[in-house]
């Protein structure tokens, strides 16, 4: 054997390739050509971890690149120690010869029982350059497993590669901490790029901008597999040029299904691989159907399944036009994106699904603001007859932000055309919030219209918001806006003139886009003349009063409001059909003077339905107040009276005609259709003393 010529022909195999599987497996080749070996690989010892390690791996069948972690014996580890030991005294050729027996020695006997295989002669070369410097702590060994040993002379022979071996192992541990820099580096900037933008399609756009540097990307889809639709549910798609969100489903032929249904089999076994190459479109049944559904040109793919423990999201799709255009090394960079597109595909899911929560919501939202109109008033009986003026004025006030009074008597159906303002107005989109100024406590009134922060004061267990807060960007109704108490109207007035609250118990102001509308059954006037009610207060709010005229001014409303409130209150009463009403009963409603308005004709109809569901309906308790009460009624109420004069002269005609009787049926609260305790307080507030009746 020449040895000049095997050392020479032996080192361009060994060097000649960057990884290290690859120049043990052709250096094995060539070997065996001069000595029968069967078998090669890089070992060393982790000080760090205090573990053996096999690092590389050939044999005639071929080489591969592992990660072995052999466990050896404490005598081995002895055993090791003392090789180290002898080598670091010797010279630089210095190699272990085993042609006898070599299981006999424990480090030998562990390794190879790792290996599942019988040696018959082995030699070891510790790997070190010129320098005498160990690299990595590595050795080479060789060995055969048949008959035929290698002598003494061929381990000469074998320990003279021990340089080329070193220059190799080196250079392939510098490569490999290269790549992990690169790879590291890779990961950085391209989840940098997915993760960078709350919109998943921006983010792959950004994504294949960046990965046109390393490998072939034409296109970029993100797409979850349905199952029970047999189809790709496509997310997402990208291109250098363009980015678009996709809501798409492509259905599967027959084939792409079974080749679905072998991939989650493997999913479940967990021999699922980390990128699924695909460089014969053609032979490929889903990536074909996927190119057909799509129309795209044959394109060569790599399918990055998101995949993290048991649960999987779905699949990131390279493709680049062409046939074979994926190596592993781009297979390998692409695996290492997989925790930053899991990241961003479940984020997208989750922000679909709030979005789709989201619409729901408005819908019903917007549902519910109807029902509400309805209930509240959306048709208004009387608009084109007795309230044609005062729609007018709404028709004209409704577009601007200007406040408006509305005045009228209790019962007139003040919020039904407040209603009507705010759902006529740009604002109806937003929030409409009704208070009612006379239902809440005077201690209560600031945190029930202004808010309040935690701690304001006893009770107030968290920061709330109110009513004004609650009605931005819409309208506050302040209904019975005279009941406010005075430190009430101070904070009203500040709203009216910047816009502006701030919470009881804060200092922050709070800027508010509303528009104010109040109304009252009160004469302001006279209570800014009392000093009841403050004078700036009231010029604030008469920017655009709206007098709705009482129920007996207006009768001629009065059939269709009859009809309205006897086709809802059957629904209500749950009623087979609507009752006819009795021959002349209609001229006792007309004659009739309605003190309580539209309200109390709804409580007198759905008194007469209860009394009479099957019909016909008489409405006999009117007819004690007919045309008499109308008559007497108008002889004491005449002349030029304020609106709390004239309730309370028409309170205390009443009164006579019920002797003094204020509850139960045939009292004064009946006859009004009001409730016995607001009589009594409308009573105190006009001086009409009810004690002594």
């Amino acid at each position: 054997m020449d040895k000049n010529k095997f050392f020479k022909e032996a080192t361009l195999r060994i060097c000649g390739n960057l990884k290290i599987e690859e120049a043990i497996y052709s250096a094995l080749e060539y070997i065996r050509t001069e000595i029968l070996i069967d078998r090669m690989f890089l070992q060393y010892y982790d000080r760090k971890m205090k573990q053996m390690r096999i690092i590389a791996h050939a044999t005639p069948e071929g080489s591969k690149s592992v990660n072995w972690v052999v466990p050896i014996s404490n005598e081995a580890l002895h055993e090791l120690m003392d090789h180290a030991t002898e080598f670091s005294e010797q010279d630089k050729d210095f190699h272990w010869f085993f042609d006898d027996n070599p299981d006999q020695h424990a480090l030998i006997h562990d390794i190879f029982t790792f290996l599942g295989c019988n040696v018959s002669s082995l030699v070891v070369i510790p790997l070190r350059l010129r320098d005498n410097q160990l690299i990595g702590g590595g050795s080479l060994i060789i060995a055969t497993e048949h008959e035929t040993k290698i002598t003494r002379e061929q381990s000469r022979q074998l320990s003279m590669l021990r340089e080329p071996f070193a220059i190799a192992f080196s250079n392939s541990l510098k490569h490999e901490s290269e790549l992990k820099l690169y790879s590291r580096d890779f990961f950085w900037e391209a989840s940098k790029r997915i993760l960078g933008s709350l919109k998943i399609e921006v983010g792959l756009q950004e994504c294949i901008n960046y990965l046109k540097e390393f490998m072939p990307a034409d296109e970029i889809y993100l797409e979850r597999y349905k199952p029970d639709l047999d189809s790709m549910h496509l997310v997402a798609h990208a291109n250098s040029n363009m980015c678009e969100p996709l809501d798409t489903l492509v259905p599967f032929t027959s084939e792409a299904k079974a080749t679905l249904i072998n991939l989650h089999e493997l999913f479940k076994t967990g021999k699922l691989p980390p990128v699924i190459v695909v460089n014969k479109p053609e032979e490929e049944p889903v990536t074909r159907c996927m190119l057909d559904a799509l129309n795209l040109p044959i394109s060569s793919a790599m399918s990055l399944p998101l995949v993290i423990g048991q649960q999987s999201i779905g699949t990131v799709a390279l493709l680049a036009k062409g046939t074979d255009r994926y190596t592993d090394e781009h297979a390998e960079l692409f695996a290492s994106l997989k925790e930053p597109f899991f990241v961003a595909m479940l984020n997208t899911l989750k922000h679909r699904e709030l979005t789709e929560l989201k619409d729901l919501l408005a819908d019903d939202n917007r549902y519910l603001h109807n029902e509400l109109r309805k209930i509240s008033g959306d048709e208004i009986i009387g608009a084109n007859f007795g309230l044609k003026e005062v729609m007018q004025k709404v028709q004209l006030v409704a577009a601007l932000d200007s406040p408006v009074i509305l005045l009228g008597e209790t019962g007139v159906g003040k919020d039904v055309i407040a209603n009507a303002i705010h759902y006529s107005s740009s604002r109806s989109s937003g929030p409409f919030v009704s208070v009612n100024c006379g239902a809440i406590p005077d201690t209560l009134i600031d945190s029930e219209l202004f808010g309040h922060e935690k701690g304001a004061f006893t009770g107030a267990l968290a920061q709330k918001r109110g009513r004004f807060e609650r009605a931005n960007n819409g309208t506050i109704f302040l209904d019975e806006i005279g009941e406010l108490p005075p430190q009430a109207q101070v904070r009203l007035l500040k709203v009216l003139q910047s816009k502006e609250i701030e919470r009881v118990g804060g200092v922050k102001t709070i800027s508010l886009d509303i528009r104010i509308i109040a109304a009252t059954n009160r004469n302001l006037e006279q209570m800014v003349k009392g000093g009841e009610f403050r004078e700036d207060l009231w010029f604030r709010l008469n920017v655009f009063p709206i007098i709705i005229p009482p129920l007996r001014n207006r009768t001629s409303d009065i059939p269709a409001l009859i009809q309205h409130f006897l086709s809802k209150k059957v629904r209500e009463l749950k009623l087979n059909a609507v009752p006819k009403l009795e021959q002349g009963a209609m001229e006792s409603i007309m004659n009739y003077t309605w003190p309580g308005n539209v309200r109390e004709l709804e409580n007198i109809v759905e008194r007469e339905l209860i009394l009479n569901p099957a019909g016909p309906l008489t409405f006999d308790q009117l007819k004690v107040h007919g045309k008499e009460s109308v008559n007497k009624a108008a002889m004491n109420i005449s002349g030029e009276f304020t609106l709390d004069e004239v309730m309370a002269r028409h309170i205390q005609n009443i009164l006579q005609q019920t002797n003094g009787k204020i509850h139960g049926p045939g009292g004064a609260a009946d006859l009004l259709g009001i409730n016995a305790n607001t009589l009594r307080n409308r009573m105190s507030k006009l001086g009409i003393d009810y004690k002594k009746r």
